[in-house]
């Protein structure tokens, strides 16, 4: 190890400790974006969804793709990164701030943007006194959109992003991007950049975590839906921990099946494992191809409608979506008998 990887490394560790005093959460949630009959967020609903993650997850991203980061305006944003670090003060959680843009210079400004407004909301005009003190601990960005783009325009990109010095977690997200961080440029970033503290990695392929490549401490969480047994840590997996779209409505069952790995029982957890499997790929399968939304999105929409309603929620008035319409009722219905099929249906709603 070069003197400067070290030294890059003791860097991380010194985020890692700060921002996560309690050690880094296992399970994070990319937090659904709810909004109220006129397309306004709905600030209590999420307060409510929030309040019913507690106790399993103790981490959240706003906005990730599941809460419609990409299609959202700057002040959508902070609209609901104002409502997460609000409920996230309250609940010891805590919120990486999601800044989903397609163009490095573009995600590089929103950053900077979102950076001067959490200094005028907290009023704490140095931001990095906000690290640690906050529930913030940190950025979220994606590589440039672009399946054309070398891995050395990737590179430059992200470099641009990690010299504003915050700290940031990178998120491989090909289903958008339509492009991969190497292995080889993720290690050579890991070894340059201290503050590169988390690697988010939703492609299905996880190449970098199971490259055996040096990430010098960076922390891996998978954001790929299935098998869920066999990546953590505590299985002999190349993974921290999970950040799940899903988490948004299945974080109870989530945690149970960590608890089952931490304790050895690896058949309960597969068990687990399988049901979830079957029922997540199910309810994908509903969604898909649906004219308005992202597949997270819906997914977890129609999901968490029965978990706010009880199972009598196909009877209640369908979620709403950012573009405006509304999941089709013959879809939330259809997610209704996934859910009991599995054994996943709750017994009365978080909104009762």
């Amino acid at each position: 190890m070069s003197e400067s990887s070290n030294m890059e490394g003791t860097a991380r560790r010194g985020w890692l400790d700060r921002l996560f005093p309690r050690g880094v959460p296992r399970l994070w949630c990319p937090l659904v974006t709810h909004y109220d009959d006129r397309g306004r967020i709905d600030g209590g609903r999420m307060q409510a969804h929030i309040a019913n993650l507690v106790p399993h997850v103790k981490g959240l991203l706003v906005p990730g793709s599941t809460g419609d980061g990409w299609e959202m305006e700057s002040e959508e944003v902070r609209e609901v990164l104002g409502l997460a670090l609000e409920a996230a003060g309250r609940h010891e959680l805590h919120v990486l701030a999601g800044v989903l843009k397609t163009g490095g210079d573009e995600a590089l400004r929103m950053a900077l943007e979102t950076a001067e407004w959490l200094r005028e909301r907290t009023g704490v005009r140095d931001m990095d006194a906000l690290w640690g003190e906050t529930p913030l601990c940190g950025f979220t960005f994606c590589p440039p959109k672009g399946a054309e783009l070398s891995q050395e325009a990737i590179r430059t990109a992200l470099e641009g992003l990690l010299e504003a010095g915050y700290p940031t977690a990178l998120y491989q997200l090909p289903q958008v991007t339509l492009n991969e961080m190497e292995p080889g440029l993720v290690a050579d970033l890991a070894r340059r950049f201290g503050n590169f503290i988390l690697f988010k990695d939703t492609s299905g392929a996880d190449h970098v975590a199971l490259s055996g490549e040096d990430l010098e401490g960076v922390v891996l969480v998978r954001g790929a839906e299935g098998d869920y047994a066999k990546w953590p840590s505590s299985a002999g997996g190349p993974y921290h921990g999970f950040l799940l779209s899903t988490a948004n409505c299945l974080a109870e069952t989530f945690a149970e099946l960590l608890k089952h790995l931490d304790a050895g029982e690896r058949e309960a957890a597969m068990e687990l494992s399988g049901r979830l499997t079957l029922a997540v790929n199910e309810v994908f399968d509903l969604v898909t191809g649906l004219p308005e939304g992202n597949p997270f999105a819906n997914a977890n929409k129609a999901m968490d409608h029965y978990f706010a309603h009880g199972p009598g929620a196909a009877g209640v008035a369908p979620p709403r979506l950012h573009a405006g319409g509304h999941l089709p009722r013959e879809v939330v219905a259809s997610v209704g008998g996934v859910l009991e099929r599995y054994r996943l249906m709750p017994r009365r709603g978080y909104l009762g």
